[in-house]
């Protein structure tokens, strides 16, 4: 199944915090807004709603994976 990866379901304990820093904080607003992006693109080329070769849509979720371990971390210690 297709689906998409926003934060407050991959964090869920972190929800709070993490409306709460896109609100107070332009980086993590910045950070926030560039893996919601990437995600909603990576969902289009799985659905095939904007097709992709399979090495572009390999490469857009290493950048996810990278963007989630970069907002964890950040969560984590802000």
């Amino acid at each position: 199944m297709i689906t998409k990866h926003p934060l407050t379901i991959e964090f869920p304990e972190l929800a709070d915090k993490i409306h709460l820093l896109k609100v107070e904080n332009a980086f993590f607003k910045k950070l926030f807004e560039t893996y919601d992006a990437l995600d909603h693109e990576i969902y289009n080329a799985e659905s095939d709603i904007q097709p992709t070769s399979d090495e572009g849509l390999n490469q857009m979720r290493l950048e996810r994976v990278k963007l989630k371990d970069e907002i964890y971390q950040f969560l984590l210690n802000n």
